[in-house]
């Protein structure tokens, strides 16, 4: 008997891989699934979004604000691995806030605006109307 051949399309496979992840201490953490499907046009080409995000250390009381253009959840994965930089300072980043854009430009320009505010009860306010 022949073993039935699996065979998962780009985007099945990234989901597959998105839904576990392994943090730096190597216990597998659960991402929930994210809105970060392919956009295709008439089959003939496809785009990946780009996010503008926040994240929240309870451990810090901080906020980090952000934006990629890869999968968010790989995204959050790297900022809480050993790594150089803001996020390193702690392990318990979550991601509270993103919104989706069609491109880098429009998540960045989101994160700089975002950033200008300078005020922690803004981002709040922020996080709360999304709820």
């Amino acid at each position: 008997l022949k073993e039935p051949k699996v065979v998962l399309d780009k985007w099945e496979l990234a989901q597959l891989v998105q839904s576990i992840c392994l943090t730096s201490r190597g216990s597998g953490v659960r991402i929930p699934q994210l809105p970060h499907q392919p956009q295709c046009k008439l089959g003939l080409y496809c785009f990946m979004p780009c996010y503008f995000y926040i994240l929240y250390s309870t451990k810090l009381d901080k906020f980090y604000v952000g934006h990629t253009c890869e999968d968010l959840g790989e995204r959050v994965r790297k900022h809480l691995t050993n790594h150089q930089g803001f996020t390193s300072k702690a392990k318990d980043w979550e991601l509270v806030y993103f919104e989706e854009y069609n491109d880098k430009k429009e998540a960045f320009s989101r994160e700089r605006q975002v950033k200008s505010w300078k005020s922690k009860k803004r981002i709040k306010e922020l996080i709360e109307s999304k709820s």
